[in-house]
């Protein structure tokens, strides 16, 4: 496994790019919690970075978990095993307190709110377990996105955009795992599409385009595309 560019991410911080550098080749020698961290503390300030920090986060687990030993023995086997369940269970921990305080977030700063959804939406999509995503952050992702949902929330055209953009992508993955649970949320949706007086032309457009889209079973037409995409640069 190749992992020679994975590194490359120009919005991390040097000491990072470093650390992430070394732990691909050689994961036992970097402190893997420290590095956890630090991705997703810059993760969270910088949103053109979320789209890279979860590959790069599954990508270490999964560097970790298929290091090569050329001496195999019991000890080097736990610490593969220990490193791997270090920086996978510290990776898992920070989703799971940033989840919880992700009101607090959201009153602080937007922005902020909209990483922790992006980073979380990111982890959920590429990290799997025998090829199917990890169950457990099924219904995290689902009341990140109720929340996005929310009257409140769709009068913010950033928390609109963050709404669409996680349902492009992982709409048919979600509704795969629980369609209930996406049939409520897009009941929100087109209430709110239809009943709030108070959206941008942009949030209406973009609800339109999720209703749309999920009656066409995730799959616009070129048609359609050409309409929405041409709407949003003329708006």
């Amino acid at each position: 496994m190749e992992h020679t560019e994975d590194w490359k991410i120009q919005a991390l911080n040097t000491e990072t790019q470093q650390m992430l550098k070394t732990a691909l080749t050689d994961p036992g020698t970097v402190d893997l919690v420290k590095l956890c961290d630090m991705i997703v503390d810059q993760a969270l300030k910088d949103s053109s970075l979320c789209r890279d920090a979860g590959h790069v986060c599954c990508t270490l687990v999964q560097v970790s978990s298929s290091s090569d030993y050329s001496v195999p023995c019991v000890r080097q086997v736990e610490a593969k095993c220990s490193s791997t369940s270090v920086f996978r269970r510290n990776m898992l921990t920070r989703l799971q307190q940033e989840f919880m305080r992700r009101e607090a977030t959201r009153q602080r700063s937007l922005h902020e709110w909209v990483c922790v959804v992006s980073l979380l939406c990111n982890i959920f999509d590429n990290l799997k377990v025998n090829n199917s995503p990890m169950a457990a952050l099924v219904d995290p992702v689902y009341d990140c996105l109720f929340r996005l949902a929310q009257a409140d929330a769709l009068v913010n055209e950033v928390e609109v955009d963050c709404l669409a953009l996680q349902l492009h992508r992982l709409g048919e993955q979600l509704e795969k795992l629980n369609t209930r649970r996406m049939d409520e949320l897009f009941f929100l949706l087109r209430d709110g599409f239809l009943l709030q007086d108070d959206l941008s032309s942009m949030s209406r457009l973009l609800l339109l385009e999720l209703l749309e889209c999920r009656a066409a079973r995730w799959n616009l037409s070129k048609n359609a595309q050409r309409y929405y995409y041409y709407s949003e640069v003329v708006e």
